[in-house]
């Protein structure tokens, strides 16, 4: 999955119940407490990073909506941590 390319391969409603999954997974296990939208976008902005990331190391996602869900609970796990680094 190159970067942009995850939410049109699950589509977008998908992205959004994907993403806030994964972002809700990843604020439970970082033990954030954010809200649902945050969660949302947190999961798909994460989703999207680790695609980016991924794809400096030339390696592709595959999986389709099992693919988009690790790869934003591994952004968002990312985008909680760094925002954390922040914050301090």
């Amino acid at each position: 999955m190159r970067v942009g390319e995850g939410m049109e391969s699950v589509g977008w409603i998908s992205a959004i119940i994907i993403g806030g999954l994964a972002g809700w997974l990843a604020g439970k296990l970082m033990e954030a407490r954010y809200g649902i939208f945050l969660n949302i976008v947190l999961g798909i902005v994460g989703s999207v990073v680790a695609s980016a990331i991924l794809a400096q190391f030339h390696l592709e996602v595959v999986g389709g909506r099992l693919g988009y869900f690790v790869t934003g609970f591994l952004g968002a796990c990312l985008l909680i941590f760094l925002a954390r680094l922040v914050r301090r």
